[in-house]
């Protein structure tokens, strides 16, 4: 099975093509690039770049998988719509994973893993795994209001991770074969895959019309 795989829920701009055969998978081409204003700029063009580095076409993917956050709207969205938009139009199913469950998926030696992402605002989104499998989260709050549990080592956000007396990985984001991995026992089963969800676990900090005139009613 050809997979595409990307997220755009952390400033990495995630993209690759990966093979996924019995739980097993091999990255076939990667884009990975570092800033958030690129988001829409690159993952289209990364996708495509990776395509060609694997030598094969969109019609020849079987699946889309993609990070659904936790996130911010902005980022996700870029990621999100474009998966449904490949998936739309190669009839594609499109497999939605939580970004942290991808970080979590390539460390999966770690018995006890504490997963942390930026949530700005001095706040981080974070999640924590036994065994390669969630056990707590996903959440969003302080650094110091984390429950780290029994964990003994932290990946993500470099910045973040290192506000944490916890071992820290080398993992900062999603790759694409940590996608597929998190999305595996889906893409094995061959299940319908659920509607696309977005895990923003806040509301976004833009608000409609009727939602401001409502809020100037409630301060009256």
């Amino acid at each position: 099975m050809l997979v595409l795989a990307v997220d755009t829920s952390t400033p990495s701009v995630t993209a690759g093509v990966v093979r996924f055969d019995d739980g097993a998978v091999e990255t076939l081409a990667a884009r990975i690039v570092v800033d958030a204003r690129l988001h829409a700029e690159v993952l289209t063009p990364n996708i495509l770049e990776c395509l060609a580095e694997a030598d094969l076409a969109p019609a020849d993917l079987d699946a889309v998988v993609v990070g659904v956050g936790p996130g911010p709207f902005t980022g996700l969205r870029v990621g999100m719509a474009t998966a449904a938009a490949f998936g739309d139009a190669l009839g594609l199913p499109v497999h939605g994973v939580c970004s942290l469950d991808a970080i979590a998926a390539q460390l999966t030696s770690e018995s006890e893993l504490l997963v942390v992402t930026d949530a700005r605002r001095r706040e981080v989104y974070s999640a924590r795994y036994r065994d390669g499998t969630r056990i707590a989260g996903p959440d969003v709050g302080a650094a110091d209001l984390v429950d780290v549990g029994k964990a003994t080592a932290v990946a993500g956000s470099s910045a973040h991770a290192s506000l944490f007396e916890l071992e820290a990985r080398e993992v900062i984001s999603p790759s694409p074969e940590g996608l597929v991995l998190a999305a595996g026992d889906a893409l094995a089963s061959g299940v319908e895959p659920e509607p696309l969800v977005p895990l923003y676990l806040r509301r976004p900090d833009a608000k409609t019309i009727a939602e401001r005139e409502a809020a100037k009613q409630v301060t009256k």
